[in-house]
């Protein structure tokens, strides 16, 4: 109601303050039921709204624009772009809006240019442009929403991914616990069995030697069961760089009694050792240090010897121990070589442990590993998420613009070039009226032509004009070269159509509504003219 109200009012006040000329009552009536219609068929039915209006304004004027109907068609253009999901229907309702304002006009219409100027741009900047205008809006919205509903959702994947982290941390802490606190109770163990059978240890001292060494292997075993559970197998290798290197942690272990040894390179050329704190390097340490564990664990004093190879492309390490020469502790296997194995293939290395001989070996293979960084930011971070989320929409709102202005700037060349050939015909069809003045009937044709301008008027008043002579042939001129108003016409009359003929009479027939108060009315050879 409200709606129907505001496009009403000046269907009802333009015929009484002047806009329009003065309509019958029923014909306002009329057009009031109609954009009430349209008014409720707007919300679920937007195209028959706009059809309604169109239909309404054509009824009104042939030019499809009029002050009454003229701000109903642009806002049910607007709705129309606004609520209706697809564009083929719009852009045929704006044709067969165009085609039936064209017929009319050349049917009913008084100057048909003007009229047909009037109509092309009421189309173009009352009709489609507004429709646009509704389009880009419905998009807006639509993108908008479909933003936040990203957003949330990247919130939620970001706020979960925090999680996983967080737990993938959690788990990485306790496998590096596990890992470090494994090796140095293996150690403590092995210090506590090698004091146990040291000579001169009085009986009390062993026992309390061996208690210690079973305590350690104890502490070894549950501290597998409680934290070892959390070991992640596709856990990532982390990239903080380990205490020592693995010279250092070998002669470390020798410290503590584990009969191992480096061995030296035998090729002098080889490339060089892994860059210190890198990938490469941790993860070398992280397989010597689960390997001497094992060893410690599975086959006390049995001899162990580690050897490391530097290649062109990545670094091999070789853990090797033979068979045990003590009784060991039972334990519960663990998973430290399945984790170990899956952080060396992980970053495309090779991993290999089984039996060697009678003992055991463990070799793998990390190729040469380079740090990469990179300026973008990261996808879960603030910046990534809003640079995600907004890219996509910021692209279409640019499609919608450019569509929007490719069709104002289509609709500009139109009815600028449709006004330049308007202006070009009507300047080049004007007869001055000093040459109009010197014409007298009897003239040959010959000598009127050379003051006859190129072209005819090809909008002429006929209707206005008063009956020409029985068999002439007569052509139209116009009399100034003003545009879009209406303006008096010469009408030159010949007895027959070719070179031949002869003037046998002129008239001037006024423009629509112009005064002629100053002119007198003659009569040359039987034909009037002012």
């Amino acid at each position: 109601m409200l709606l129907w109200a505001v496009l009403a009012l000046p269907a009802v006040t333009a015929d009484r303050l002047g806009m329009n000329e003065p309509r019958p009552l029923w014909q306002q009536l009329a057009g009031l039921a109609v954009l009430a219609a349209a008014a409720a068929l707007s919300r679920r039915q937007p195209l028959a709204s706009f059809a309604l209006t169109a239909a309404l304004g054509l009824a009104a004027t042939p030019a499809l624009f009029s002050v009454s109907y003229g701000p109903a068609l642009g806002v049910f253009a607007v709705l129309l772009g606004l609520r209706a999901p697809r564009s083929r229907p719009a852009v045929t309702a704006f044709v067969a809006v165009a085609l039936v304002g064209t017929a009319r006009i050349a049917l009913v219409g008084v100057d048909p240019p003007p009229e047909w100027l009037v109509l092309t741009g009421t189309l173009l900047f009352g009709c489609v442009f507004p429709w646009l205008c509704g389009r880009y809006w419905r998009q807006s919205r639509a993108l908008a929403e479909a933003g936040w509903l990203k957003a949330a959702r990247l919130e939620d994947e970001q706020r979960h991914a925090e999680e996983r982290a967080r737990l993938r941390e959690r788990a990485r802490i306790a496998q590096d616990m596990h890992d470090s606190l494994g090796h140095e109770l293996s150690l403590l163990a092995l210090r506590a069995a090698a004091l146990q059978v040291s000579p001169g240890l009085a009986t009390d001292h062993r026992a309390a030697a061996a208690d210690l060494r079973a305590a350690a292997a104890d502490a070894t075993d549950h501290l597998h069961r409680i934290i070892g559970v959390l070991r992640e197998d596709d856990e990532p290798v982390p990239l903080a760089p380990a205490g020592e290197s693995v010279r250092q942690l070998v002669a470390r272990a020798a410290e503590s009694g584990l009969p191992v040894r480096w061995e030296e390179p035998s090729d002098t050329t080889a490339a060089e050792a892994p860059e210190p704190g890198g990938v490469t390097a941790h993860l070398l340490h992280r397989v010597v240090r689960e390997a001497l564990t094992n060893a410690a664990r599975h086959a006390p004093g049995a001899p162990v010897v580690v050897a490391v190879r530097n290649h062109a492309h990545g670094t091999t390490v070789t853990v090797t121990n033979g068979p045990a020469t003590q009784e060991a502790t039972a334990t519960r296997g663990g998973s430290g070589l399945l984790g170990l194995r899956a952080a060396v293939t992980s970053v495309g290395g090779d991993f290999r442990a089984g039996p060697h001989g009678e003992g055991f070996r463990v070799r793998a293979y990390v190729p040469a590993q380079r740090p990469t960084t990179s300026a973008r930011q990261p996808a879960g971070s603030p910046a990534g998420t809003l640079t995600a989320v907004t890219a996509p929409f910021t692209r279409a709102r640019r499609r919608v613009a450019l569509g929007l202005g490719a069709a104002a700037g289509a609709g500009v060349v139109l009815v600028g070039a449709a006004f330049g050939w308007y202006a070009y015909t009507e300047t080049h069809s004007v007869l001055t009226p000093a040459a109009y003045a010197k014409l007298r009937p009897g003239t040959p044709y010959d000598e009127v032509a050379p003051v006859l301008p190129d072209r005819e008027a090809h909008d002429p008043p006929t209707d206005r004009a008063p009956a020409p002579p029985a068999g002439a042939h007569c052509r139209y001129y116009r009399a100034s070269g003003e545009l879009l108003v209406s303006i008096d016409h010469f009408r030159l009359c010949f007895d027959t159509p070719g070179r031949q003929g002869r003037l046998i009479s002129k008239d001037v027939v006024p423009g629509v509504g112009r005064p002629d108060p100053d002119r007198e009315e003659s009569t040359e050879n039987g034909g009037p003219t002012r």
